[in-house]
């Protein structure tokens, strides 16, 4: 057991090493998961944890040329209360959860939900979620991710090459996961099985030798999310999977992370990260909010601006163009003049009167 403890502690080191990737370029902030707080518990021996893995993800690591794609696989079976969570984050590939014992605050598409023994979680690449509320709970949760060389909702999917659904049933189970986003299947029996199986063979299998048992239950996994798609007679919304789309979620981030509006951000930098022509981005963007895309950005910096000023009355003005993306202290107080009919600390005073 020592010599286990040692061996998973040295591979979370490894882990902590490598370089997270971003989704699709260096302009984008929404960052893979990176399993820091997992990890984390893991090395302090606050959970147990068995993964399979490539790429940035924490576990142990499988060979290039197997199973390419899976970028995770694993559970984890947390005792006690935890002191973390993992908080709101996207994953390069769409990931399947199953909780097989205890309770998790699960969130996603604007929704908080408290998973039970037998509950499955769906996301896509491009959404957002949240496990725990803030802290996980005594829990035992299933997982893998499967990157399907996608990180926008219009993209077409690519599986790799040892998922051997026959044709019909993979693009059957395509166009669903494409068009349709409920994050939440209650009734997954047959699905937990292959999940309670996949954890054995991690579990148990230290030289390798179980990884056609696990291909194959990989496999039985999505036969099994299809069958239980098909008995729900789950809704398809076309809408789900358009450029439009992927602008509406793109112009999401630019509301809800601050972080976005201090990029250095161009008409063609915010399209190529939604993957679009300038031409096109621009008219979607048009459509949605009535404003071009710089005069758009800025309105949400300067919103953001009087959030601080509120927030953080002595900030100055160059600290507030920097803060909130603008080039210049001077470029920023005529906008915010422009924009509101007065400077910035005229505003500041009126929001933090002595």
């Amino acid at each position: 057991m020592q010599r286990t403890n040692s061996l998973l502690f040295h591979i979370i080191r490894v882990f902590m090493s490598r370089d997270i990737p971003t989704f699709s370029d260096p302009e984008r902030t929404h960052w893979a998961d990176s399993c820091r707080p997992l990890s984390d518990a893991a090395e302090h021996g606050m959970i147990e944890f068995h993964t399979l893995v490539h790429g940035h993800y924490p576990g142990r690591t499988l060979p290039e040329d197997v199973l390419p794609g899976l970028k995770t696989v694993g559970f984890w079976d947390s005792m006690g209360n935890q002191n973390w969570g993992l908080d709101w984050h996207c994953n390069e590939g769409i990931e399947l959860a199953l909780l097989e014992r205890g309770s998790l605050d699960f969130s996603a598409s604007g929704k908080q939900t408290k998973l039970l023994p037998g509950d499955l979680t769906l996301t896509r690449p491009w959404q957002k979620h949240r496990v725990g509320a803030p802290n996980v709970r005594p829990s035992r949760l299933h997982w893998f991710i499967i990157d399907l060389e996608v990180r926008r909702p219009h993209q077409e999917w690519r599986w790799p090459h040892w998922i051997v659904l026959a044709p019909a049933d993979l693009k059957e189970l395509t166009t669903f996961l494409r068009h349709n986003d409920q994050t939440v299947w209650r009734d997954a029996a047959e699905v937990r099985r292959c999940f309670t199986r996949i954890a054995d063979v991690i579990q148990n299998d230290a030289t390798g030798t179980g990884l056609s048992w696990l291909t194959v239950l990989l496999n039985e996994l999505l036969i099994h999310m299809l069958d239980l798609i098909r008995s729900q007679d789950a809704p398809i919304d076309k809408s789900l999977a358009t450029p439009e789309r992927t602008v509406e979620l793109f112009l999401d981030d630019l509301r809800s992370e601050p972080r976005q509006l201090r990029l250095k951000w161009s008409v063609r930098l915010m399209a190529h990260s939604c993957g679009l022509g300038v031409t096109r981005f621009t008219d979607h963007c048009r459509d949605q909010t009535e404003y071009t895309p710089m005069q758009y950005l800025n309105r949400l910096r300067l919103e953001f601006a009087t959030q601080l000023m509120r927030d953080h009355p002595e900030m100055t003005n160059a600290k507030l163009a920097d803060s909130c993306g603008f080039r210049s202290a001077s470029y920023f107080a005529t906008a915010f003049r422009k924009q509101f009919g007065c400077t910035p600390h005229q505003f500041s005073a009126q929001a933090n009167p002595k």
